[in-house]
């Protein structure tokens, strides 16, 4: 099992178009697919968006991403102001944890994603 390169999650999108440029503004280089697939990259990490829309999938998806430092990741997220651009997305601020810390951002779907720090 040592060959594993890496995972991409499937994600769904309530509105497809809004959740890709969404994605492109937080940082994700787009790869189309085919018309209702995208690969969204940011280094050797990825995911795939899908024009698919399950309320019970995408209303309970949540997505972890480590980062090396929450507070500069939060602050940069703050910077994006995809609150003021996206009315469904919210980014909450960083909490402390006995692991480490993180911060969330609710995509324009509602999906969760923590972006997390762990203590060292």
């Amino acid at each position: 099992m040592n060959n594993l390169v890496s995972i991409r999650p499937f994600i769904g999108a309530k509105d497809y178009n809004t959740s890709k440029t969404f994605y492109m503004d937080l940082g994700f280089d787009k790869i189309e697919l085919s018309k209702n697939l995208c690969l969204f990259k940011m280094g050797n990490l990825g995911f795939y968006l899908q024009d698919a829309y399950v309320a019970d999938w995408v209303n309970n998806t949540m997505v972890f991403v480590e980062v090396e430092n929450a507070k500069e990741f939060y602050n940069n997220l703050v910077d994006l102001k995809l609150t003021e651009k996206y009315a469904a997305v919210r980014v909450e601020g960083i909490k402390e944890l006995d692991w480490g810390k993180e911060c969330f951002v609710h995509d324009p779907s509602g999906i969760l994603w923590h972006f997390g720090e762990f203590r060292k």
